[in-house]
């Protein structure tokens, strides 16, 4: 293939992927009126073109856990009375006097 002065080479480019999905993703090429190799070459062609991943790829912000809210809400108490920097030593002893 020659494209403005330029011969440029094909290059094989193979990767693997389930059955279903790949037979799912070929009948909705199908009904596009492409196969699956041409809409292969066209997601190359547009990452090529925006310089990057065309499409979003956010993850949706999950939910903190219990656990990790009890911390964060412990380490506000904490530094609110002034013992955010005790020791291990400290913070052991104050555990061992709340259990007397």
């Amino acid at each position: 293939m020659e494209r403005c002065g330029y011969i440029m080479a094909n290059s094989l480019v193979q990767f693997r992927t389930d059955d279903t999905s790949r037979m799912r993703a070929t009948a909705i090429c199908e009904r596009l009126g492409i196969d699956l190799p041409t809409y292969m070459r066209m997601c190359i062609s547009r990452l090529i073109q925006e310089n990057g991943i065309p499409f979003s790829m956010k993850l949706d912000r999950e939910p903190e856990s219990s656990a990790l809210m009890a911390m964060k809400q412990a380490s506000r108490i904490a530094q609110e009375n002034g013992i955010a920097d005790m020791t291990l030593e400290e913070i052991n002893a104050e555990i061992a006097e709340a259990r007397k």
